[in-house]
């Protein structure tokens, strides 16, 4: 078989030629509504320890506007100096799908098994993984679909066998294939680094409560007995917070001293402070307690960094991934080091 339609499966097990995939070219790098565009590709070879999914649903992430964009970091020319020849990029970072084929190594899974594939890659062979470690920080690791290829844009998806997990039965096919990324990075946010884990009481911030990370954290937070504090943009996300289990909700759009952190020296300092403070009352008014919050759950990035430092309490942990809202982190030293 050359090819299959979209919406159609081949006899299980059969692997056509070539595929349909949502594609990224260097030509067209700009906004993924034009640089992302359906193509047809070749089906690529698997390795001994690798799976062919046949995919059901895939997830968006922001990694994948950072994809389209180039920036910042153009993922094909990358690929291509660690020697890799093909010149697109089919990307995707969550996935549900049937195991199609499997590679001759690979023992704990089968044609036919339904899946959710996680985005942690890494080279078999990396001494880090094979002596025990956490494999999230080996030298070999990347995020499947974003610093890989063929990812859950294509109809058929090539992932390692440790990235699969068996797809809960009581979920969608469209649930399932929603959750994978947000979920581990969320709980890897808060649950990963002791002893700044989410426990009892704990007070929780969270920005972008409403969005994939923010309301994977949450529910976290929730199930671990502590307490959260959503930061939305606007009121109409207050309730969907509370549903997830927010004790408060803060709209960021009632407070203006967001952007890169001023001069500690110049003009504009002691106004951004006095919006930070200002943030920080807010967050005493919605628990009803001059508390801080432990953990500061962060990741729009440098326009909001400052102010996580600033609010966290001491002995406690702002802990960031993304940055979608710029990459450069400034942060005011001080209060890292001294009551405010």
């Amino acid at each position: 078989m050359e090819i299959c339609d979209l919406g159609q499966r081949p006899p299980l097990g059969e692997v056509p030629e070539k595929m349909h995939a949502m594609v990224i070219r260097q030509d067209r790098f700009g906004e993924p509504e034009s640089a992302f565009q359906r193509e047809v590709i070749p089906i690529p070879e698997i390795g001994p320890l690798d799976v062919l999914v046949y995919v059901m649903a895939t997830g968006i992430n922001y990694n994948n506007v950072w994809a389209a964009l180039g920036d910042p970091l153009d993922v094909i020319g990358e690929r291509q100096r660690r020697g890799e020849s093909e010149d697109f990029h089919a990307g995707g970072s969550d996935c549900s799908g049937i195991v199609w084929k499997v590679g001759e190594s690979v023992t704990d899974w089968k044609p036919g098994d339904e899946v959710v594939v996680h985005s942690g890659w890494w080279e078999p062979d990396d001494p880090w993984v094979l002596s025990g470690r956490d494999p999230m920080l080996a030298e070999s690791t990347r995020i499947w679909g974003y610093q890989t290829n063929y990812g859950s844009f294509c109809q058929f998806a090539r992932v390692q066998s440790h990235q699969c997990q068996p797809k809960p039965d009581r979920l969608t096919w469209e649930e399932a294939g929603s959750y994978p990324l947000c979920a581990s990075t969320a709980y890897r946010m808060l649950m990963g680094w002791k002893p700044n884990t989410v426990g009892e009481g704990d007070i929780v911030l969270v920005w972008g409560a409403a969005g994939g990370l923010g309301s994977m954290a949450l529910q976290i937070v929730r199930n671990a007995g502590g307490r959260a504090v959503g930061v939305v943009s606007s009121d109409d996300k207050r309730q969907f917070c509370h549903d997830l289990g927010a004790v408060g909700v803060i709209n960021r759009s009632d407070f203006s001293h967001w952007g890169a952190m001023p001069d500690t020296e110049g003009p504009d300092y002691l106004p951004w402070l006095k919006g930070v403070r200002g943030f920080g009352k807010a967050i005493w008014e919605v628990l009803g307690e001059r508390a801080s919050p432990k953990i500061v759950f962060e990741h729009p990035g440098e326009t909001t960094l400052p102010t996580s430092g600033f609010v966290c309490a001491t002995g406690g942990m702002s802990v960031s991934c993304a940055g979608p809202a710029g990459h450069n982190g400034p942060m005011e030293l001080r209060s890292h080091c001294s009551r405010r």
